[in-house]
């Protein structure tokens, strides 16, 4: 049995647990949900928009994982995702594709980032090993906050972090 909730494995290297839209949806943070539907719709940089986000709500920010029942929109329609559980793979670091023109197009270049980094790495060390390291990885190098995937400033002490 996995010490790791099975449903935050995610097949395309982005581990759910430190989702934002997971964080913000189990922690009520409607302040982060308010940011998150605003850099969804494309309203923060202009260009982040994502198909279909136009009409989200604050009530639309949350997510159990994206192997869970209960999933955010991005990853109900999520090609990564589907590819994996029609090839019947655990996830992207099983497939001899990799790279391939999914995560090319991938909508979010934060997300592109961290699958091209994980995805190997996750091949490499195993799922276990790699969550573990996912889960260390976002904390604040200054004053030790758990963040989440794309934070740019700990929430806590201010400083400024790039963990992606």
């Amino acid at each position: 049995m996995p010490s790791y909730n099975p449903a935050f494995a995610s097949p395309c290297g982005l581990y759910c647990g430190v989702c934002a839209i997971h964080i913000a949806g189990r922690d009520n943070n409607e302040k982060l949900k308010k940011g998150l539907l605003a850099l969804y719709r494309g309203e923060t940089d202009g260009k982040g928009k994502l198909p279909g986000a136009e009409n989200l709500t604050l009530d639309d920010i949350h997510c159990d994982g994206c192997l869970s029942e209960d999933r955010f929109m991005h990853c109900k329609q999520c090609e990564l995702r589907n590819c994996s559980i029609e090839r019947s793979l655990e996830g992207c670091h099983q497939c001899g594709d990799f790279p391939c023109e999914h995560i090319e197009t991938f909508p979010m270049a934060v997300g592109k980032r961290v699958i091209l980094r994980a995805v190997p790495y996750r091949r490499e060390v195993g799922t276990s090993q790699w969550i573990g390291d996912e889960e260390r990885r976002y904390h604040c190098p200054e004053c030790g906050n758990k963040v989440f995937r794309g934070a740019m400033r700990c929430n806590v002490c201010k400083a400024a972090i790039d963990l992606d």
